[in-house]
């Protein structure tokens, strides 16, 4: 029985010299399922995480933040290393976090409540939760 295929049924198939071969995962891709709602798993993912309250401090805890800092001011020559717990806003929705971390005090700005650490961050003295004082041998003032 022929067809009107023979003729050409058993060539070489034709491979290009100016493109690369497609791999069979691209290959796939193109029948894969699009994404209708651009950016919308995107939206479920933020309205999914958490964010933590800001506490804001007693009159008698910021009177002993302030002694802290001035006890730091005072030591500043000898770069303090301090262990700061502080509150960063999110950007985008109420709250945010609070983070832990040793850190050495640059200076410290009474115009515009600052500490300025030595990597150049600025903490604002709103959003310091406590503060714990060391010295060079890790040991507490």
């Amino acid at each position: 029985m022929s067809n009107k295929y023979d003729d050409i049924i058993d060539l070489p198939r034709f491979v290009s010299k100016n493109r690369k071969h497609m791999s069979n995962y691209d290959r796939a891709a193109q029948f894969a399922p699009f994404a209708a709602l651009t950016g919308y798993g995107e939206q479920i993912s933020e309205a999914n995480r958490i964010t933590q309250d800001f506490i804001e401090l007693g009159e008698q805890e910021r009177n002993e933040l302030d002694y802290k800092i001035s006890l730091i001011n005072n030591n500043i020559k000898n770069k303090p290393v301090i262990k700061l717990r502080y509150f960063i806003p999110d950007k985008y929705k109420d709250g945010g976090e609070y983070l832990e971390e040793e850190v050495i005090v640059k200076r410290i700005d009474y115009v515009y409540r600052l500490l300025i650490l030595t990597d150049n961050r600025k903490i604002d003295f709103y959003y310091i939760n406590d503060i714990q004082i060391k010295n060079n041998n890790k040991e507490d003032i």
